[in-house]
């Protein structure tokens, strides 16, 4: 998929939404009831994608509750690499690091052409067990003003009210994972699916509270409105997972 161009066409599609959704105008991927909904169809994308490569491949989700640590297997040379150098942020080992010269970022934020990051730095810590139990025990989906202001599960879980689990994971992480063009650190899928699990788990937790809004919210997708780029699925059409992959445990 990197060699084909296709990666990158996911990378390019998340920046552009990172720019376009704000608080005040139209907001789809970020900032907006949505969120939950448009990543769960990107991730779908994203894993049909590598299938048509690979049949048997399906995405792994990384709870980052329990794995909290640089040192963490999945920062391993043989999964995704560890933390980038000090000077300058770049990834020096694993399949992903420049010196393989498999991973060239080419969709950038600046000049720099490598995979970076700081795990962890600066003291920054990953949300614990309790600060993921205390969002998913928020009864309401979302509220007005359906943006980064709204109180609510979803912007709780996205991380612009309170204890800020989904946006405080990529800065933890760093580099690219910090910018719009987040998915050029292949961690972006596993820390999203995990994402993907929470909503999952809130749903089972709260079978009365439903997607919100319903109808009539300008800026915002409702319950029933197909949401860009794609303009053939709502957020309606998303909320049973178990109709495209199940979690394992």
């Amino acid at each position: 998929m990197k060699r084909s161009g296709r990666y990158d066409e996911f990378v390019t599609t998340h920046n552009a939404f990172i720019v376009s959704d704000t608080d005040d105008g139209e907001r789809t991927g970020h900032r907006s009831p949505s969120f939950l909904p448009w990543h769960r169809r990107f991730l779908l994308e994203f894993e049909r994608a590598l299938q048509s490569v690979d049949a048997s491949v399906a995405l792994p989700y990384w709870d980052w509750s329990v794995d909290r640590s640089p040192r963490a297997s999945l920062w391993a040379p043989d999964f995704l690499g560890g933390t980038g150098r000090e000077r300058d942020g770049r990834v020096t080992d694993g399949p992903f690091s420049a010196s393989s010269g498999n991973w060239p970022i080419n969709v950038r934020v600046d000049g720099r052409t490598f995979l970076r990051r700081s795990l962890g730095a600066g003291g920054r810590q990953l949300p614990t067990p309790a600060e993921v139990e205390s969002v998913l025990s928020i009864s309401t989906y979302d509220m007005a003003p359906w943006n980064s202001a709204s109180d609510g599960f979803r912007n709780h879980l996205e991380g612009w009210r309170g204890v800020n689990l989904h946006n405080r994971v990529h800065v933890w992480v760093g580099g690219q994972m910090a910018t719009g063009v987040s998915p050029n650190d292949p961690v972006f899928w596993l820390h999203h699916a995990y994402i993907d699990k929470l909503w999952a788990e809130w749903q089972r937790r709260h079978p009365g509270s439903g997607y919100l809004p319903a109808a009539g919210t300008p800026d915002v997708i409702d319950l029933r409105e197909t949401m860009r780029p794609w303009h053939d699925t709502s957020p309606a059409d998303l909320l049973d997972h178990t109709a495209h992959y199940t979690f394992d445990a």
